[in-house]
């Protein structure tokens, strides 16, 4: 009789495939399975028994995998393994010209939290054109600067205020609210009085929010609207 060795996490047949090596090895080859069950099981069969050599693939494949909760999965894999295998990998990762690669090597960065990926957070990346890569990089910076660079992060961010939609917008006054008010309120005070409404709105809507996190960012721009509104009737106070 014969018998199939299957893998108890993905399901299939190891015992069919003359090259598979070790165990880690095969299961790091049903990353790149075309059902998104199966790459979520190897994931978690990898960040169940960390193995360095899985580093490379899971690192390649946060690049390329279209399915939300498998990237989250994949995240979670290379947290379970020494920073000091992963961080350099990702860092090298932030210089992709792929946006995905950026972007999820950037939350995965912020998910570990190692402050020697600091320097990694360049003002290119945090104006980076796509959306989705800027705002990972907005959200590791938080996480990742130094105690007493928080001024200059501040003022970094500020310079994005007025960009994109709604959830850009939110994502870029959380970062700064973030920041606290000592660094972030020197920052806004410019951007209050910048000559675009978009601008001023949204660091307005961000001061709000420094001084009442409950009010909300939809009423704390509608907020940030009226009182502009208000300023530019003539007459108006200043």
């Amino acid at each position: 009789m014969t018998t199939t060795n299957q893998d108890p996490g993905t399901g299939t047949d190891r015992g069919t495939d003359p090259d598979r090596g070790t165990d880690t090895a095969w299961t790091v080859r049903a990353l790149d399975d075309a059902r998104p069950s199966v790459r979520l099981r190897a994931a978690l069969a990898i960040g169940s028994t960390p193995d360095p050599r899985s580093v490379d693939k899971l690192v390649e494949r946060c690049a390329a995998e279209p399915d939300f909760p498998v990237r989250e999965m994949l995240t979670w894999a290379l947290t379970r393994h020494a920073p000091s295998v992963t961080v350099p990998r990702l860092v090298d990762e932030l210089r992709s010209g792929r946006a995905q690669a950026r972007s999820q090597a950037l939350h995965t960065l912020s998910k570990i939290g190692d402050r020697r990926a600091w320097p990694a957070i360049t003002e290119a990346l945090l104006s980076d054109a796509d959306d989705e890569v800027a705002r990972s990089a907005w959200r590791a910076a938080v996480v990742l600067v130094p105690e007493g660079e928080e001024s200059g992060l501040a003022a970094a961010l500020a310079a994005q205020l007025g960009r994109g939609g709604r959830e850009t917008q939110l994502s870029l006054s959380r970062a700064l609210t973030a920041l606290g008010e000592a660094a972030a309120e020197p920052a806004l005070g410019p951007a209050m009085k910048d000559p675009d409404p978009g601008v001023r709105h949204h660091a307005m809507a961000t001061q709000r929010l420094l001084s009442d996190p409950e009010s909300g960012f939809e009423y704390a721009i509608e907020e940030a609207k009226r009182v502009t509104a208000l300023q530019d009737r003539p007459g108006g106070e200043r």
